[in-house]
């Protein structure tokens, strides 16, 4: 497969995706911040950074909201890393979130994850590997042990305890290497009770609907990856699909685009409205521009701010009072038990 981009898919343009989300019949997002007292929507505080270390990555996934793939030569560079560390180093930041893409395909991975040890031994650091880059190349092999030095906490996507719902969803054979990794990092500690070495999962729906309950998926992930593959982890994340990039692209080949919005409207959860992740993320793009979440990263829509668009220009105080910037896709954040980087936001 390859990327939406690589096919000249004009959904793989940011304006032509906001402009199907516009056209959605379903009221504006505003509309119901405003009727709860949330609008304009403002940050709480900036205790996680974000960061998306390039678009490449091993895997083409269908619901992939990056639109990554091996195609995809976006890529941060070291003097954005370093930028990046500025502000890390100048800032409470309790959370160094880095994604991708794999953000382990960035040349320079291990020597951020170096620096940022050095600049602060207590933080806490995720990265969200997809597991089967641990085994793509015997350059990754040696990952688990790289991640439980530097203690890493690892959040990985497992769409199913089955191959057959993972592999439709993210590729023939990714369910056996995602499994392999996920032994592999057991074997150092990862997922292990009283190890400290964290290890959380993440589902996501496989079509049109909402996630179900995430403490009773959670069990049942536990149960049968234990059972089957004596596999062991700590917490499942359950996100809900956003109507971006590929996911916007089977809704509307599926033509489902319509009835899914109209579900995430009529799902919406004003707990959930209160608690989403962009009120106290900012995510930082593979160029060093800044946006509130991940999903306005792909969307290209920047931070509302006048001078601190870039993690060059990181101006505390204008990011700490900007108005956060919302469209439609905001529904799928704030539907049912909620949806986050961390899971339900709601419950």
């Amino acid at each position: 497969m390859k990327s939406l981009k690589a096919l000249e898919n004009p959904i793989a343009e940011p304006a032509f995706e906001l402009e199907i989300l516009e056209q959605s019949g379903i009221e504006p997002f505003e509309n119901k911040l405003d009727s709860i007292g949330l609008f304009p929507l403002k940050p709480t505080q900036i205790e996680i950074l974000q960061i998306n270390m390039g678009k490449m990555c091993n895997q083409v996934c269908k619901h992939c909201h990056v639109d990554a793939g091996p195609d995809r030569k976006e890529i941060m560079t070291r003097e954005t890393m370093g930028d990046c560390l500025e502000v890390i180093r100048n800032n409470q930041i309790n959370t160094i979130d880095l994604t991708g893409g794999a953000p382990e395909m960035n040349p320079d991975f291990r020597w951020f994850i170096e620096e940022i040890r050095k600049i602060n031994t207590e933080c806490t650091i995720i990265v969200r590997c997809n597991l089967t880059i641990i085994l793509a190349n015997p350059k990754y092999h040696d990952l688990p042990d790289f991640y439980k030095k530097h203690q890493i906490e690892v959040v990985s996507s497992l769409p199913y305890f089955t191959a057959m719902k993972t592999d439709s969803q993210r590729g023939n054979g990714v369910f056996d290497r995602s499994i392999r990794a996920l032994q592999m990092l057991n074997e150092v500690g990862y997922g292990m009770p009283d190890s400290g070495l964290i290890l959380n999962l993440v589902y996501n729906p496989s079509g049109a609907f909402l996630p179900p309950a995430q403490e009773a998926l959670q069990a049942e992930f536990k149960k049968k990856l234990k059972d089957k593959f004596d596999i062991h982890f700590n917490s499942l994340f359950t996100i809900t699909n956003i109507p971006i990039s590929r996911f916007l692209e089977y809704l509307i080949r599926s033509e489902n685009y319509e009835d899914y919005m109209e579900k995430l409207l009529q799902s919406f959860n004003p707990v959930a409205a209160q608690n989403v992740m962009c009120r106290n993320t900012i995510s930082v793009g593979w160029d060093g521009f800044l946006f509130d979440c991940d999903f306005n990263q792909m969307l290209d829509l920047k931070v509302d701010t006048v001078d601190s668009q870039h993690i060059s220009d990181w101006n505390t105080r204008s990011l700490s009072n900007r108005s956060i910037i919302v469209n439609k896709h905001c529904f799928g954040c704030t539907a049912g038990a909620g949806s986050s980087c961390g899971g339900a936001t709601a419950e």
